[in-house]
């Protein structure tokens, strides 16, 4: 069943008619540069990316500075700091960065650091690796001059031991209690990029790792192709490897908005009564500017930022 796509307007904005789409057809086409991001904090997340892309900068630089507003927001108990801690009162970070080249950096388990996106991208640039973990991770971010902080705020920690009172852990993530940022960009060159980052569910078993640092699980990115997110319960984006999945349904001649609906549905047909009880999201952005989404279920927001789309926040259609 599918339902109407909602929308909420962040600012003065002429008509969004055009860009409220039916089940199955191309997402709307709009001109470049062009930046979308999950949740409702992708809002101000593409603020900082549009500052860039407008002023025809790379899309690596924009969506870094875009992942990086919800990671330093403590309000945000999903992402950086603010986040919510495992279930040992230990907040993890993961994320991950990826660019037009096929270049890419990640981090996982990383405690102190406010923007593992950022140490994710030194990971890119300044080491013959992909992938850095826990204690190794923390230890390349301060030797790259990241600064040793508190990430654990006093709301966070407040939650946590109420939390302990019942230690019930129930992976529900949606728009009141999602878990992640996810962003791609094309920029006016017309190349692609995106990150991907997350404190995790809450309450997690410390050293679980979900689909947010992993390249090609909730995050890719194909030059000639397009780029994908995900967003949601991690262990079942990694079961299908989600936004390479997408990006390859693309690249098979699909629109991102089907791209996106097949790949939830490959989830449900896995995980036909799972599927029901957890959310996961998928956005995606094409070589030509077409974007589109789709969840499991409903509550799964974006924002859009182009030169037609003022900065606005949309539901996506969800498969429940």
């Amino acid at each position: 069943m599918t339902t109407r796509r909602k929308f909420i307007q962040l600012g003065a904005l002429a008509s969004v008619a055009s860009v409220i789409k039916t089940w199955g057809k191309p997402a709307v086409k709009v001109s470049k540069p062009v930046v979308i991001s999950t949740w409702n904090f992708g809002a101000g997340a593409n603020v900082e990316a549009w500052k860039i892309l407008s002023a025809d900068g790379r899309a690596l630089d924009a969506v870094e500075a875009g992942a990086r507003v919800p990671e330093g927001d403590p309000k945000e108990s999903s992402v950086g700091l603010g986040g919510l801690p495992d279930r040992d009162g230990r907040v993890t970070l993961d994320s991950c960065i990826m660019d037009e080249f096929a270049n890419c950096g990640a981090v996982a388990c990383l405690e102190h650091i406010v923007h593992p996106v950022s140490v994710a991208r030194k990971v890119m640039e300044k080491t013959p690796h992909v992938f850095l973990v826990g204690e190794g991770a923390l230890k390349f971010a301060l030797d790259q001059g990241f600064k040793k902080e508190k990430l654990l705020t006093k709301e966070s920690e407040k939650a946590w031991k109420e939390w302990l009172k019942t230690a019930k852990y129930k992976p529900v993530a949606n728009i009141e209690n999602h878990d992640t940022i996810g962003i791609v960009a094309i920029d006016t060159k017309q190349n692609l990029s995106g990150a991907c980052t997350t404190s995790g569910m809450a309450y997690k078993m410390h050293g679980r790792v979900g689909d947010s640092p992993i390249i090609g699980a909730a995050l890719f990115v194909d030059n000639e192709i397009g780029a994908a997110t995900s967003t949601g319960v991690g262990e079942e984006v990694i079961r299908i490897v989600g936004s390479h999945l997408v990006v390859e349904l693309m690249r098979q001649g699909n629109s991102p908005q089907q791209a996106c609906e097949l790949a939830v549905a490959r989830i449900v047909k896995n995980q036909p009564q799972k599927s029901k009880e957890i959310q996961v999201g998928f956005l995606a952005l094409n070589k030509n500017g077409e974007y589109g989404a789709y969840a499991l279920q409903k509550g799964f927001t974006y924002a859009v930022y182009s030169n037609e789309i003022p900065n606005t926040i949309f539901e996506a259609k969800s498969f429940y």
